[in-house]
């Protein structure tokens, strides 16, 4: 059995990696701020014997002993890091530093999830751990962008300078159930949209491309860079299956069995025109690749929203 602590634990991808974690025998620990995280994602997991909740701000530092850090802790929706882009800094420079601080303290591991936003808007595609990005650093998607690339500058400073065991995933769009209802993403909003009956939002000419990994295989590749031996990445870990976001909305409409429409609105700055990971260093290092395939993945989110909001 291992201790491990997971900021930001009571998110969407949290709470997964939570159910994960106990699922395989380990103790627990649990930090959240609930800023965009939900206690009703970990309710279930409240009486666990091994699971321990505390709110707390990784703004701030905390004194725990554990083995390993899962250091997920900073809201990933526009909607959310854009509310209060001062405080997303904050979280993503601080929080780092703290949970480096921590790390080095206790001789624990610790993986940052960071983000494929680090890439911006690309000029490479598929996008590889080896490209630098093309990031403004100005924009009104900084405090999140800029935010991560500091992130991870600081986990190679810590791993360098003080030998900080680290591990540093990229990832790239994750859906799946507990998303929030208001999380502002592409699925969830065309999500709720469709089962709403309301037009669905596409932005631009909606011939941008994204690619969508389920999450229980991303939190899978999380929990298998974490035990890596002799890997600190950066790793992307993303679904290689590029679509459409109009390709999206009439998948959605599809198996939603919906009659809204698709109404365009002006594409929002800074919004990457392409995004699709190279996963290739993912299947040589941790021999992993996502499993689950859009179709399946949307049929299983679907359902959890049509519960969330009470709509048969």
């Amino acid at each position: 059995m291992k201790r491990i602590l997971v900021t930001g634990g009571a998110g969407f991808l949290g709470s997964h990696l939570c159910e994960q974690l106990l699922g395989g025998g380990d103790d627990v620990v649990c930090i959240d701020n609930f800023f965009s995280g939900s206690k009703n994602n970990i309710r279930h997991l409240s009486h666990h014997p091994f699971f321990e909740l505390i709110r707390h701000d990784v703004i701030h530092p905390l004194f725990v002993e554990v083995d390993q850090i899962f250091h997920l802790a900073c809201p990933a929706s526009p909607i959310h890091y854009q509310h209060n882009p001062i405080k997303t800094v904050k979280t993503n420079v601080m929080g780092t530093i703290n949970m480096l601080g921590l790390a080095k303290r206790i001789r624990a591991r610790i993986l940052l999830a960071s983000s494929s936003e680090v890439y911006g808007d690309a000029q490479v595609h598929p996008q590889t751990e080896a490209y630098w990005g093309n990031v403004n650093p100005i924009g009104l998607r900084s405090c999140y962008d800029e935010g991560k690339r500091v992130a991870e500058t600081l986990m190679m400073d810590y791993h360098r300078q003080n030998s900080v065991d680290i591990r540093i995933a990229r990832i790239f769009n994750t859906y799946g159930p507990r998303m929030a209802v208001d999380d502002g993403r592409v699925v969830s909003n065309f999500i709720v949209q469709a089962l709403k009956g309301l037009d669905l939002t596409v932005y631009g000419d909606g011939t941008q491309t994204r690619s969508f990994c389920y999450v229980s295989d991303l939190v899978d590749a999380l929990v298998r860079m974490m035990n890596t031996a002799d890997f600190s990445g950066p790793l992307n870990i993303g679904n290689p299956a590029e679509f459409t976001v109009l390709e999206l909305a009439e998948k959605i409409l599809q198996l939603t069995g919906s009659k809204s429409r698709i109404a365009h609105k002006p594409l929002p700055s800074d919004d990457p025109v392409r995004r699709c990971p190279d996963i290739s260093l993912a299947k040589s290092k941790l021999g992993w690749e996502p499993r689950v395939d859009l179709e399946e993945g949307l049929r299983k989110t679907i359902a959890y929203f049509r519960e969330n909001l009470g709509i048969r």
